[in-house]
């Protein structure tokens, strides 16, 4: 079988902070920003490794180490109870050292140091390297490794990941593609977020024939250094690392990081207290969900006086956590 070929991501050029914010955030789809970060001394560096050790590199870090026969891919061992690969701790600087030297070995160990925080790893580099398109209490945060294959995932926030060496490749898809993805447990994960158990590699379309109609939705987006990608929330994405030694810097935020209760923790509640009860109450429980939570029918209050809208209309942020400690408590009673 023939699978569907990704369109190309949308690429823009010479943005600023103005027309990221008021011309492609808003259009909720991935954008490829050619050029973004080209003039980081990062970037522009002859060598990475020579680059990163002008700098402290004395902190640790927790790098995750794999067999070469495990291609690269970050991934579940042989059961969902454990992983391909090991965590330790070691110095940045030494991570440095054991990657430059991997790039010179036909079957390097998969190695690679995720997330980093960098004004607290290697505040260095951060204040050489700035992006204005976030806000500057945004931390930026850095991911090392060799050819590492990040299994497909979401990320509650919205992401800008600027390439600062090496190659990377993106496969994303919207989140309404979650149905053919083939989620992985919740619970185990390799990185803390789920994962799609799909092989990119070898699909194997036999286990999860809906595969293709993924695909058939994708985006593809592939980055030299200097180029940036926009990824928009929850937007699940497949991250391919395309060279021996790849440095990449991202930037996560989320307007809505000050709610109440996390989504997340709502969607789990929602699937301990919904999933099994009968067809017939699950049909209603979701009318309420499509009319109040996601206003399918328009503003679900309108006929009420403001005053009078309590839970179902907006409450001050102070009556809204005293629900919320409220609602803690009952579920801790529940299941006590």
């Amino acid at each position: 079988m023939t699978l569907p070929t990704p369109q190309p991501v949308r690429e823009w050029r010479d943005v600023d902070r103005t027309r990221f914010r008021e011309e492609i955030v808003p259009l909720g789809q991935p954008a490829l920003l050619r050029g973004l970060v080209r003039d980081w001394p990062a970037v522009q560096a002859e060598s990475i490794a020579r680059y990163l050790r002008g700098f402290d590199l004395s902190r640790n870090c927790e790098v995750l180490i794999g067999s070469p026969t495990s291609g690269g891919r970050f991934f579940y061992g042989d059961d969902f109870g454990v992983m391909n690969f090991q965590k330790r701790d070691a110095a940045l600087g030494a991570l440095v050292d054991r990657l430059e030297q991997a790039m010179t070995e036909a079957q390097p160990p998969m190695l690679a140091a995720q997330a980093l925080v960098l004004p607290q790893v290697l505040p260095g580099f951060a204040a050489e390297n700035r992006l204005d398109l976030v806000d500057h209490d945004v931390p930026p945060r850095m991911w090392i490794g060799t050819r590492a294959v990040v299994a497909c995932h979401y990320d509650t926030m919205r992401n800008l990941a600027c390439v600062a060496a090496g190659r990377r490749r993106f496969t994303l898809f919207p989140p309404d593609q979650v149905r053919n993805l083939y989620v992985g447990p919740y619970e185990a994960t390799p990185a803390g977020t789920p994962v799609s158990l799909v092989d990119f590699d070898a699909p194997d379309l036999a286990r999860f024939p809906l595969f293709p109609q993924a695909l058939a939705a994708a985006q593809l987006a592939e980055l030299e250094p200097g180029d940036a990608l926009y990824i928009p929330y929850m937007w699940w994405h497949h991250v391919r690392a395309l060279d021996g030694l790849n440095v990449l810097v991202n930037y996560w935020w989320n307007e809505a990081a000050d709610a109440t209760l996390a989504p997340l923790d709502s969607f789990i509640h929602g699937l301990l207290a919904l999933r099994n009860l009968p067809d017939e109450q699950r049909a209603a429980w979701r009318a309420m969900f499509e009319h109040f939570v996601f206003r399918a029918n328009g503003d679900p209050v309108a006929h009420l006086p403001e005053a009078n809208r309590g839970v179902l209309g907006g409450m001050p942020p102070a009556q809204a956590r005293m629900l919320a400690a409220q609602l803690g408590k009952m579920l801790a009673a529940k299941g006590g």
